[in-house]
């Protein structure tokens, strides 16, 4: 299961970073951060539970944020094709995360993303030697931050995390990337959001915490 996972996060990146390529790195995690749609309609058919109503409310609060970023329905514009390859980046990522919930209840965090990330090298290894490039120390480094802290060490935390709540929880929390990766974006790349962009922000951004804040006061409930 974690080679088959690791073959899921070969296709999750890919993905990501071709939506960001084709549209923006405010596109790319807006529309990744929609994988907690899929995990409302995934996670309870696996692990059959019922299908928590408030799960599906902020579900659907994020699939009408990753609406708000689709200028047209058009093939042709680089935006909705960066929109659609961000949510296949979506639906790789929940099913991941289906994966790793289950992963997560038999190894440490650390062992399942080594087996995840490992095969995921693999399998992309032959790109290596059939796309050109010119690498410089800069880029080097660049990659070596990617790899190390933002994919490596994020990625143990949020496996981590799915030993103590679910997945479907997990991934509306994390919904807080999208925030800020546009922020780094302005600040590193110079991309100003646009109106709409900023709009599909400012939901996933009240979802996640809405999410947030009920789920602490019904733990509170329970407990009390």
């Amino acid at each position: 299961m974690a080679l088959g996972a690791g073959v899921v996060l070969a296709v999750h990146w890919t993905t990501f970073f071709l939506s960001i390529q084709e549209a923006s790195v405010a596109v790319g995690t807006i529309t990744f951060s929609a994988f907690p749609l899929f995990l409302t309609v995934l996670e309870p058919m696996v692990f059959r539970e019922p299908v928590r109503g408030r799960s599906a409310l902020w579900a659907c609060v994020l699939l009408l944020g990753v609406g708000i970023t689709i200028p047209e329905f058009s093939l042709e514009n680089p935006m909705t094709m960066g929109v659609l390859w961000g949510l296949i980046s979506s639906l790789s990522y929940g099913v991941l995360s289906l994966f790793n919930r289950y992963l997560s209840g038999q190894y440490s965090a650390n062992v399942v993303c080594l087996y995840e990330q490992a095969t995921a090298a693999v399998a992309l290894l032959p790109c290596f030697f059939l796309v050109d490039g010119h690498w410089t120390a800069q880029d080097l480094a660049a990659v070596g931050v990617l790899g190390f802290v933002c994919t490596a060490f994020a990625h143990s935390l949020y496996v981590a995390a799915q030993k103590r709540v679910k997945a479907q929880t997990a991934g509306i929390i994390s919904g807080m990337e999208t925030v800020y990766a546009v922020v780094y974006a302005m600040i590193l790349l110079g991309e100003m959001p646009s109106g709409r962009e900023w709009l599909c922000g400012a939901v996933i951004l009240c979802a996640a915490l809405a999410n947030s804040v009920m789920g602490e006061a019904e733990k509170e409930g329970i407990s009390t």
